[in-house]
């Protein structure tokens, strides 16, 4: 598994066509693209790495796995009232889907029902007390207390994020939030400024891996909703062909981040800042499919290379 990791991340540094960072966040364009990092935190618990699995990155949209987890913690099933289950055909942040479907986003991993989740998580608690909470969870998934939010990444996330308030004036105008508008986006901002390394990353998403060995820190039921929504809808307009070419459930984000799920086996992460033009990182798409075909991981079945699975 270490020489596949290596190989990976040798081949990912090397290829010159990296994608285009996110230029609309002031302070993830000046990311430099020619990084990659992957790590893999398996079920048997080995932690193992290659590349920049090192280098701080904000997580930006992986940040909703977590959201959502902590939102249906606060009020189980009530969630799907306010907030759909299906792929969203369109960009993560669409306006369009929105008005056409009356203010309920498509999913909770698109930024209008992120918007939905964040404001569930604060349910009348100050925003820094959320934040905590949610920072809490991750630490305790990952184990590890340095996980901390990126201020500089929010601040100009808060700055230009005029798109995702108008997403949320819109679910607010027909009745869709609680909470006020900037108390919403503030939350949310913050929330996506959460910054990690692939190590880090992948320790914190084993509490989806669905085995003994793991954080019980959802139950086995919501473990593979979750995990559900990440195959269906975890890459935006890009969710089919990440599914169709990786069959692992993944969460990506415009940091150039990805969390993948092998359900009984590994939690993997992924960051490459070069985006493709569904505003998923594209070397560590590409990374992933090759981890995929290599060891057979896919949910699907075995790989044409003849992987089984196995550690």
């Amino acid at each position: 598994m270490q020489d596949l990791l290596t190989e990976i991340a040798e081949a990912a540094l090397a290829n010159p066509d990296r994608g285009k960072v996110a230029t609309y966040i002031p302070e993830l364009a000046g990311v430099d693209p020619g990084q990659f990092g992957i790590a893999i935190a398996t079920a048997g618990g080995e932690v193992l790495s290659a590349g920049d699995a090192d280098v701080p990155f904000s997580i930006q949209s992986v940040s909703k796995v977590f959201a959502l987890a902590l939102a249906l913690g606060r009020v189980g099933d009530q969630l799907w009232s306010r907030v759909g289950r299906e792929p969203s055909g369109l960009s993560f942040d669409s306006v369009l889907l929105l008005e056409r479907e009356n203010g309920i986003p498509r999913n909770p991993f698109i930024n209008a029902g992120a918007l939905v989740t964040t404001d569930t998580y604060l349910s009348g608690s100050p925003p820094k007390e959320a934040l905590g909470e949610l920072v809490r969870f991750v630490r305790a998934a990952a184990d590890d207390d340095s996980i901390h939010i990126n201020e500089k990444v929010a601040q100009s996330e808060i700055a230009t994020g005029h798109r995702n308030f108008s997403l949320a004036h819109y679910l607010a105008s027909c009745g869709n939030l609680q909470a006020s508008v900037d108390k919403v986006l503030g939350t949310y901002c913050h929330q996506c400024a959460v910054e990690m390394t692939c190590r880090q990353l992948a320790m914190a998403g084993r509490f989806l891996v669905d085995s003994p060995q793991m954080p019980a820190l959802v139950s086995i039921e919501r473990r593979r909703r979750i995990n559900a929504l990440m195959m269906t809808c975890g890459h935006y307009d890009g969710s089919g062909d990440f599914a169709f070419r990786v069959g692992m459930p993944g969460k990506s984000g415009v940091g150039g981040g990805i969390l993948v799920i092998s359900p009984g086996r590994a939690s993997i992460a992924v960051w490459s800042p070069g985006l493709n033009r569904y505003g998923n990182s594209k070397l560590g798409t590409e990374a992933m499919e090759t981890f995929a075909r290599r060891t057979g991981w896919s949910v699907f079945g075995v790989s044409r290379d003849g992987g089984q699975g196995d550690l």
